[in-house]
């Protein structure tokens, strides 16, 4: 199979250039022209995506070469550029920025090589005039199998100021595709994670998209971007396919787990004779708004029902729920709202001791905690949480400590951490994960069908965890 959608990598020399704007708008303004356009983010950013979901009409799809691997990413963008017309990469941090001590791991550079996509490098122009012509230069002579193929100046004050930073680019050999002046009324609101999710300020996020799009439409050549887009190599091989992902993905279990059990035998090939299929629950609303669009994939593909629930405002689990995934979020912001809701708390609560298959990252940690910033949760874990002024972040290698729901003992995975939250005691009688860096520790429960941590995984990357989940649905 060969992938020839045309497709752009929009990066920038660092966090804070306007990466988000001018991705979010080039989406938004290639789709008003009538293109189905394909949103991608680098990363393993959840908020994002859903800026870039609001602009294109599509999921927005994150492409993480730490939490997948390399091998993976132009499988992913394939999954997700099926039929599509265009596709925009929005990269993370600055161009050359990776997973740390781990060279170009994760980074934009490597993700546009892989796709064998053109970069165009957004610039915040707010404080310069000629030296932009000397970044610009090291930005694209860097490394020469990264092809810069053209620059968005953002935040220009001036047309004076605009024609100044033209000329100094003149002679870098990388032509200028747009001059975005100031604009506040396309800022979106920040708090302690980064940008408040399109969840949860819906109206205010569509007006926010549509000025990006406006912005860009004023300040870019639209066409010229599609033509540099167009000018991406094509890539080989297969896209990635979940239910293929999961049919060839062991599940994860122990040998007495195998094909003659009625564990395997229900899930994951879907036509071999199964008698039902499980209803996985799956958390939502505007506390629960962290998911990967391919675990739902992967979920389905494995032969659940997928039901989306609210705890913001559901009184009771999905009828029929068999087992629940509660994902990140910001439960830290709606937890007066989350402890009001009883009827929905003790119904978790009771799930959990019937035995049904939970799984829980960050946000439902929180949410099964007894209590989050004093008020009352689920009480299913004994631990409590709290918001804390220090944050954590970044990438884990992690293995499995327990056998659990969703892997055996000594599963090796790879994870991402961001809260700014702290839950005591950090790890249950049986952990859910055993961790290297920063420090070695254990962290995460694992309690009769309850596996929680504070680890975000990417399914993808081990489609057996998917299938091993339902299996535990039907067998519970």
């Amino acid at each position: 199979m060969v992938t020839s959608v045309p497709r752009l990598v929009i990066a920038a020399p660092s966090s804070g250039s306007g990466k988000t704007t001018v991705a979010t708008g080039l989406m938004a303004a290639f789709a008003e022209r009538g293109l189905s356009v394909s949103p991608h983010k680098v990363g393993p950013d959840y908020i994002d995506p859903g800026y870039h979901a609001l602009a294109t009409g599509r999921a927005g799809r994150n492409l993480d070469a730490y939490l997948c691997g390399p091998e993976l990413i132009a499988p992913l963008f394939a999954h997700g550029a099926r039929g599509c017309d265009l596709a925009v990469v929005e990269g993370v941090m600055g161009l050359y920025d990776g997973a740390a001590g781990q060279g170009e791991l994760a980074s934009t550079a490597q993700v546009a090589k892989v796709l064998r996509a053109p970069v165009v490098l957004v610039v915040d122009a707010s404080s310069q005039s000629r030296s932009v012509a000397a970044l610009v230069h090291g930005f694209a002579s860097w490394d020469p199998e990264v092809r810069v193929g053209g620059v968005i100046l953002n935040k220009v004050g001036s047309d004076r100021h605009e024609e100044m930073l033209r000329e100094a680019l003149d002679a870098s050999g990388v032509p200028v595709l747009g001059a975005l002046r100031r604009a506040p009324q396309v800022d979106t609101p920040s708090r302690h994670l980064g940008l408040v999710p399109v969840a949860e300020r819906r109206a205010d996020a569509v007006d926010a998209v549509r000025a990006m799009a406006a912005q860009v439409r004023r300040g870019c050549d639209l066409d010229a971007l599609s033509a540099l887009a167009r000018g991406a190599g094509e890539l080989s091989g297969a896209a990635w396919d979940p239910a293929g992902a999961v049919a060839s993905a062991p599940s994860a279990s122990r040998a007495e787990d195998g094909p003659g059990n009625r564990a395997s035998a229900g899930a994951g090939n879907p036509g071999n004779g199964r008698l039902r299929s499980p209803r996985i629950a799956v958390a939502g609303g505007a506390a629960f708004t962290f998911s990967y669009a391919e675990h739902a994939e992967l979920l389905t593909a494995a032969g659940a029902e997928v039901v989306v629930f609210d705890p913001l405002r559901d009184e009771q689990l999905p009828d029929g729920t068999d087992g629940l995934v509660i994902g990140g979020g910001f439960p830290e912001m709606y937890a007066p709202e989350l402890s009001a809701n009883e009827p929905l708390r003790k119904a978790v609560a009771e799930a959990a001791v019937a035995g049904a298959p939970v799984a829980a990252e960050c946000a439902g940690l929180l949410y099964l905690s007894r209590e989050l910033d004093g008020r009352p949760m689920c009480g299913v874990l004994d631990a409590t949480a709290r918001m804390d002024e220090r944050l954590t972040l970044g990438y884990r290698d992690a293995v499995a400590v327990s056998d659990s729901v969703l892997a055996v003992a000594g599963t090796r995975m790879r994870g991402h951490e961001f809260h700014r939250t702290v839950v005591e005691p950090g790890a249950g009688e049986s952990p859910a994960w055993g961790v290297r860096a920063p420090r070695p520790r254990v962290e995460g429960f694992v309690r009769h069908g309850v596996h929680a941590s504070y680890l975000h995984t990417h399914w993808a990357s081990a489609p057996g965890v998917a299938r091993r989940f339902v299996e535990r649905c039907l067998t519970s």
